[in-house]
């Protein structure tokens, strides 16, 4: 079943005109580093289609995460553990030619999935390459300590890298479950010196989940050239991420309380996203009393 598209003159009446094309040169790692000397927040929202990422990117999103989330999303999974790298190379390509259509401008991210990267930096690599020739810009995995010798590895091979520590979900058993992380002094002590080894390692970007509103702003004071992006981390991080289907108030469960819908007080998919972005540049989401903990 093809959909074809309606035109002035059809039954179905006259169109609107058809929204401009975001007016913004495209994203880039020099692009992000000016926004954060600037001040401007940095946004973030997963994407798994062409259609969602291309209203993303028109509603001004900087950043599209192809998360491994999708296996709980789209997938129906009870974790992302189940994620394949296939399955993430079909998603990153789906989302690169929706990008593509509309002449878009976001930098396109798309998560390693688990056991594609563990085995070996040779591993991570081939993994990597597979990602980016599907049209990922960059690439994210999860964990500190031992992943940093294979950030550095896929950094000197030409590979963006961004990190992510704090709650990890691919490891989500060996943490006991969705907890916060670093809350006393010796896990934020080491959550910390990870961090520093990653950005050491040439980790361009780090997702801090779940983590403390002011061990989050200390890290990103700390992290000079490395821009934080943070869910249920509060509002001192350089940017914010949430998945989208969570901000949208559509997901197959109970969103965390630290996510809005903005769905509810829009009248459109884009015209949420479009709030979202607003909300996250003025610094009025996140709420950092949402995260006292």
């Amino acid at each position: 079943m093809t959909h074809a598209p309606v035109t002035a003159g059809t039954p179905y009446g006259t169109l609107p005109p058809a929204s401009p094309l975001p007016q913004r040169k495209p994203i880039s790692l020099p692009r992000l580093a000016q926004m954060r000397e600037a001040g401007e927040k940095i946004t973030m929202l997963t994407a798994y289609d062409a259609t969602f990422a291309a209203v993303a990117d028109a509603a001004g999103v900087e950043c599209i995460l192809v998360g491994d989330s999708l296996g709980m999303v789209c997938q129906g999974l009870p974790s992302t553990v189940g994620v394949t790298l296939e399955a993430m190379a079909y998603h990153t390509a789906s989302v690169a030619r929706g990008l593509h259509r509309v002449q878009g401008t976001a930098w396109l991210i798309a998560d390693l999935p688990f056991g594609s990267y563990h085995e070996s930096r040779e591993q991570a690599l081939r993994s990597a390459c597979q990602l980016m020739q599907a049209g990922a810009h960059m690439v994210k995995l999860e964990g500190g300590g031992w992943t940093a010798p294979t950030v550095q590895f896929l950094v000197e091979r030409g590979v963006p890298v961004c990190a992510h520590l704090g709650l990890t979900p691919q490891t989500v058993h060996a943490l006991g479950g969705y907890r916060v992380q670093g809350k006393d002094e010796a896990a934020a002590r080491q959550l910390r010196a990870h961090a520093a080894e990653l950005q050491d390692a040439g980790a361009a970007m780090l997702v801090l989940e779940m983590v403390p509103a002011p061990l989050s702003r200390a890290l990103t004071a700390e992290l000079a050239h490395c821009h934080t992006i943070g869910i249920g981390a509060g509002s001192g991080t350089a940017g914010q991420v949430l998945v989208m289907h969570d901000m949208l108030g559509v997901n197959l469960g109970k969103n965390p309380k630290f996510v809005h819908n903005f769905m509810q007080d829009a009248g459109s998919v884009r015209g949420a996203i479009e709030a979202y972005v607003q909300a996250v540049k003025q610094g009025r989401f996140p709420d950092d009393a949402l995260h006292a903990w």
